[in-house]
């Protein structure tokens, strides 16, 4: 029979899974774009390889998240 323990662990085991699925929904996807669609300059291949669908380079997807979390 599972104690409080256990239940919590397989609480918080969901709500981690959850929180990961929402974000892997959150992700871009499809083609990522070569140019940033803010400032223009060239998204480096490597970054449109390892975030598929990114729409800007890493400084202004930087500035992004940090207003945004303002």
């Amino acid at each position: 029979m599972p104690d409080e323990i256990d239940r919590a662990q397989e609480i918080n085991e969901q709500l981690l899974g959850d929180a990961i699925a929402a974000q892997q929904r959150a992700m871009p996807r499809g083609e990522s774009l070569v140019e940033c669609e803010d400032c223009g300059e060239e998204i480096p291949e490597a970054r449109r390889m390892a975030m598929p669908g990114c729409r800007k380079c890493i400084d202004c997807q930087t500035l992004h998240e940090h207003w945004r979390a303002l």
